[in-house]
């Protein structure tokens, strides 16, 4: 496969893909083993959405690349999804979250004791969403358990790796930010939704 059908198949592939699309899922969906042309190609085509103005982008974020909706035109999205209910992160989820995305690996009384308040439920509410993980035990007596933030942690809010993590007074910002692309993201799903409809399918047919 090669020129624009290795574009047009790597394009479909970061589309249909729920979770950001890797090099090396590409690669083994594609059978080819040149990891910088293919790095090449995405290049190309994250260029070729910016420069043409579309409504699309290719972002790379947590070791993957996704398609989501351009910030251009999120006061329109915001719009559209505005009589939708959101599962949004409460201020002292984000608290918690924050200072275990900073000064992870820590435990649960640690945590406590900088917010100086109970963080049972916050926790439970953290690992539900798959935000946090219990990532070892620390070497202290009673061996309590440490937590660590999770890949779907970087995924939500649209983070390369932790090095991209933003000074602590802008987390807040970076989560409405977050909670802006979960709308887009719901929009691209409603639209595949439509696109793989078999019904329509057959009407063509």
């Amino acid at each position: 496969m090669e020129g624009n059908n290795l574009k047009s198949a790597v394009e479909a592939l970061i589309f249909a893909s729920e979770k950001p699309a890797t090099i090396e899922q590409i690669k083994k969906v594609l059978n080819i083993q040149d990891s910088s042309g293919l790095r090449r190609v995405i290049d190309e085509l994250k260029s070729e959405y910016e420069t043409q103005g579309r409504g699309l982008r290719i972002i790379e974020i947590a070791g993957g690349f996704q398609m989501v909706a351009s910030t251009d035109f999120a006061p329109f999205l915001k719009k559209l999804f505005k009589y939708r209910l959101n599962d949004k992160l409460s201020k002292p989820a984000l608290e918690s979250l924050a200072i275990i995305a900073y000064k992870q690996p820590l435990t649960k009384s640690e945590i406590e004791s900088l917010r100086n308040v109970n963080v049972d439920g916050v926790m439970k509410s953290l690992v539900d969403k798959n935000l946090i993980r219990i990532c070892g035990r620390k070497k202290v007596p009673g061996r309590p358990f440490v937590f660590g933030t999770t890949r779907q942690f970087l995924e939500h809010f649209g983070l390369k790796s932790l090095d991209d993590l933003p000074k602590m007074d802008d987390f807040s910002a970076l989560a409405a930010e977050a909670e802006a692309k979960a709308g887009i993201e719901e929009i691209a799903e409603d639209n595949s939704e439509v696109k793989n409809d078999p019904g329509e399918d057959a009407q063509k047919n």
